[in-house]
């Protein structure tokens, strides 16, 4: 049987002074490391997510960035296009007045061989009939 003596005041002390002696030499050194562990690794969460915030932030300006370059383009687009549209109608203007100066100068032109043309058709016409008279008639008229 197990008998209750000094022996278990003695294994209780000897069981304290283990205690105390792993406490210093193992329990403590251990603590210590996980606890620098644990601070470095709350340390990195915190680096990064001062990282995101940042990346956060930079992508927010980017993005303004990125759309008030699209606003600009656009904008420099639409300008550039109305000056072509402007200059295209000016162009087109000048071309539409030149072909119009241009027609009426082949209009004067022909109008004026016609009138010339017709004219000597007139007198051709008249020498000719004068001449088929006289040929019909037989005599000079």
């Amino acid at each position: 049987m197990i008998e209750i003596n000094w022996t278990v005041l003695l294994q209780a002390a000897n069981f304290i002074i283990l205690m105390a002696i792993l406490n210093v030499l193992l329990y403590r050194p251990l603590r210590k490391v996980l606890s620098d562990r644990r601070a470095t690794i709350d340390g990195a969460h915190e680096r990064a997510r001062g990282l995101e915030g940042q990346i956060e932030e930079k992508m927010a300006r980017y993005e303004e960035k990125l759309q008030a370059a699209k606003l600009k383009g656009s904008q420099e687009k639409a300008s550039l296009r109305q000056a072509a549209a402007t200059e295209e109608a000016g162009i087109i203007g000048n071309a539409r007045d030149e072909a119009t100066q241009k027609l009426q100068a082949v209009k004067g032109e022909v109008a004026d061989a016609a009138a010339s043309a017709s004219q000597k058709l007139k007198s051709d016409a008249q020498g000719l009939a004068a001449a088929i008279a006289t040929k019909i008639m037989g005599r000079a008229i």
